[in-house]
């Protein structure tokens, strides 16, 4: 049986996700995190997590990272940011399933990581990647965040798009936006916001989050 198909006897087990961008959705928007003094985790995100954790939801972090590719700073910092936001959320009892993240950049400065890729967004490859591994049922499924692009993504996956006012989301809402093909769903404040929005729209049933939740995968994806 594959990952996203149904048990014998008909009763799925696939969940929504929320498929997260990460700087100026989750942390503050610092136009490339090259230090970890850099990450600051945004006001109400641990409580945007926890509250997704407790209505079944999957929380998956989707972001590019091209500073690797731009030779800005090592690949070894991304997992660093990423170990630190666990570290802060799991104070706060929040967990993500997944962190996928995108090193890619055509043209870049370091060979390794310099191309043309199938999981930059707005790409689908993170999304087609989370679906590899997790089941996920991606009709009722969102993607979160502050830029045009994240709206592009959703739509290019079939999902729905929430952006997001923090970060880039109140410049691309006024001046890009207008003229852009790919419009969000719905608009929040912030992750917060759109969590609070998301569990009174959709409220999915089942248990919340067990408390011996697995380490979430944090990995970047490396396309031929």
């Amino acid at each position: 049986m594959g990952d996203n198909e149904a048990p014998q006897g008909g009763i799925s087990l696939k969940k929504p996700a929320v498929f997260m961008d990460r700087d100026g959705t989750i942390n503050e928007q610092m136009g490339y995190i090259n230090h970890i003094t850099r990450f600051i985790l945004l006001p109400g995100s641990a409580e945007a997590i926890r509250l997704l954790n407790s209505h079944g939801f999957l929380t998956i972090v989707v972001s590019n990272q091209s500073g690797v590719a731009r030779g800005y700073f090592p690949i070894d910092l991304v997992h660093e940011v990423h170990r630190r936001l666990q570290q802060f959320l799991q104070q706060e009892g929040a967990v993500l399933d997944a962190i996928l993240f995108c090193p890619h950049y055509p043209n870049g400065k370091v060979p390794e990581y310099s191309k043309t890729c199938a999981c930059r967004k707005p790409r689908t490859g993170m999304i087609e990647e989370a679906c590899r591994q997790f089941s996920i049922d991606m009709a009722n499924s969102f993607v979160v965040g502050d830029r045009c692009t994240d709206m592009e993504l959703a739509a290019r996956a079939g999902l729905k798009g929430i952006l997001v006012r923090t970060g880039y989301g109140l410049g691309d809402l006024e001046y890009v936006m207008p003229n852009f093909p790919y419009r969000p769903f719905h608009v929040a404040d912030d992750l917060l916001d759109a969590a609070q929005w998301l569990v009174r729209r959709d409220r999915p049933g089942g248990p919340g989050r067990k408390k011996n939740h697995p380490a979430p995968v944090i990995r970047s994806l490396l396309f031929p």
